[in-house]
């Protein structure tokens, strides 16, 4: 009886991990954007700005124990990773500048379309400049 070779996933254990994480700071940036921004009544840039590191940091953290398995040269991978953050940021930022500004395609719709793009790319560039 011959053994037969695992199916190719086409999604990783690790990149399937990495999306549950980026959920749960998603999750933590927007629950501590509302209380931050209307219970403590803080200026909303500032409220984001609070509630968006502390998402990243969230997902640094448990990407690094969980996911990744690395807590060496802890500083640098955490400043590439915020950097990783801030470039998705920026990434949407454009994409809903060219199809919605621009092209006039409803906001909501290239925000849902922007979250896997947004995802592999930070994704690829964390798995090989922050974690590698």
């Amino acid at each position: 009886m011959t053994k037969l070779e695992p199916r190719s996933r086409l999604i990783s254990r690790e990149l399937l991990l990495y999306a549950v994480i980026g959920g749960s700071g998603v999750l933590l940036d927007y629950l501590l954007f509302l209380v931050l921004f209307n219970y403590f009544g803080m200026h909303h840039q500032l409220a984001n700005a609070l509630s968006t590191t502390a998402g990243i940091t969230n997902n640094f953290v448990l990407n690094s124990l969980f996911n990744f398995r690395k807590t060496d040269r802890i500083l640098v991978r955490f400043l590439r990773f915020y950097a990783v953050g801030i470039a998705g940021i920026v990434l949407t930022f454009l994409l809903l500048a060219v199809f919605s500004t621009w092209l006039g395609i409803d906001a909501n719709l290239v925000k849902l379309a922007s979250l896997p793009v947004v995802l592999l790319f930070q994704y690829t560039i964390n798995k090989r400049w922050s974690f590698g």
